[in-house]
């Protein structure tokens, strides 16, 4: 037997496969976090990529509206922010002038405790910080359609304001192809009817868009940043560990591209067979199913047909705290959930979305998931297998596919990008 190991609900968990079974064990690349990430941040702020220094293009009477990331995410802000308020503050922008708004997209809102955390004290005390209110009409106003015919409905905080900077990190995605960039728009600051359609649109193919920079998507998220006016992003690229790697700053498409480029480096390993299971962990996406589903499409992608995921997931929120409806219909397939959402059936748009998206994954595979947070029966209404250990999941998995199937283990699975080798 081969011993194991991958990070779960913040400790190392070990289990064994068999040595003759076992394929790799894959992890992204190790990399250093940046020395002096203080230094980092000042420095990318004083050179932006593809636009002038802020101090020469804000004016002093803007409305400034920084939108980052949430508790999901381990985005930096709380580094991020004071340096750029200091900036806005030399051009003549008063701290009354700039609000943070968290990008929840439909994410649940967020506690002031973890407002305070996520952005600082410091900084807490000094500007305005606010949940995007995805639930209230009223702080929405609609723009139409997107070049894609999406339909355009965002925070009406991001359309009044002079200025908007985005403030998020640059992993791979299974919806977008990356994180980070306009995806801090969209889903971040818009409707529901906004991000249920580009779900929808990323559902389109048999398999997820992870890894593709340029895609559907991510051409729809970037016209709809450009529309609202956001110019400006600051990304950032994390090791598995959370550890600042690379800071870019400046204008949204060329920042991005730079950033995409050491995410890659980073986070794209190549794999050197197909398996017939993979254990998919899915740190550091870890709060709750509709974070952690990410660690499967790394799996879809590297599986054979008919061969099996388990998906291994702390979950201590459950499936979603927010979306409780989709437990009714994710265990359906694929083509079933996106008619009946069509016909009216279904009314959330957004769970619709990644419900296909994980029927999708399971008419590639069987998914046995190993969670403590998610109770057997709701596994059970996931379409799921429950297993009680990854033990017992592997043994079920050997059960299902025979003595001889070969094992891969991707130990951050939810932030990986598998590229095939051989």
């Amino acid at each position: 037997m081969t011993a194991v190991t991958i990070p779960f609900d913040g400790k190392p968990l070990s289990f064994e496969v068999p040595a003759a079974n076992l394929i790799e064990v894959l992890s992204p690349h190790q990399s250093a976090p940046l020395a002096d990430l203080d230094g980092a941040i000042a420095q990318a702020l004083a050179t932006p990529i593809g636009q002038p220094p802020l101090e020469s293009w804000v004016k002093p009477r803007d409305s400034v509206l920084l939108v980052a990331d949430d508790i999901t995410r381990l985005t930096p802000a709380e580094r991020i922010i004071p340096p750029l308020l200091d900036r806005l503050n030399a051009a003549g922008i008063k701290d009354r002038q700039i609000t943070c708004m968290i990008a929840l997209g439909t994410h649940r809102y967020m506690t002031e405790a973890e407002l305070k955390a996520k952005v600082g004290a410091a900084v807490f005390g000094r500007i305005r910080v606010v949940n995007h209110e995805w639930k209230d009409p009223a702080q929405l106003v609609n723009l139409g359609v997107s070049e894609h015919g999406t339909p355009l409905i965002v925070n009406r905080a991001a359309v009044e304001a002079d200025v908007v900077i985005g403030i998020g990190a640059v992993v791979p995605h299974h919806i977008p192809g990356f994180s980070g960039s306009s995806k801090i728009i969209q889903p971040g600051i818009c409707g529901f009817e906004t991000t249920a359609e580009t779900h929808l649109l990323s559902c389109s193919e048999r398999d997820s868009l992870l890894g593709l920079e340029d895609n559907p998507v991510r051409r729809d998220l970037d016209s709809m940043a450009e529309r609202i006016g956001m110019k400006t992003i600051f990304n950032v690229v994390m090791n598995s560990e959370g550890g600042v790697v690379g800071a870019f700053f400046g204008a949204m498409r060329p920042t991005f591209k730079k950033a995409v480029e050491l995410a890659r480096e980073i986070y794209g390993i190549p794999y050197h067979a197909t398996p017939d299971i993979v254990i998919a962990n899915s740190c550091p996406c870890d709060l709750d199913f509709w974070q952690s589903h990410k660690a499967q499409y790394p799996a879809q992608r590297m599986v054979r047909q008919g061969g099996v995921i388990i998906v291994c997931t702390p979950a201590p929120e459950g499936i979603s705290p927010v979306h409780t409806d989709l437990l009714d219909f994710t265990a359906w397939p694929a083509e079933d959930i996106k008619s009946a959402y069509r016909r009216g059936v279904i009314k959330d748009g957004v769970a619709t979305a990644l419900a296909v998206a994980w029927a999708l994954v399971r008419e590639k595979a069987t998914v046995i998931t190993y969670s403590p947070g998610i109770p057997p029966e709701h596994k059970e209404k996931l379409g799921h297998i429950h297993a009680a250990s990854i033990d017992a999941a592997l043994e079920r998995a050997f059960h299902l596919l025979g003595p001889q199937a070969r094992v891969t283990v991707l130990t951050h699975a939810a932030d990986m990008l598998p590229i095939k080798a051989f």
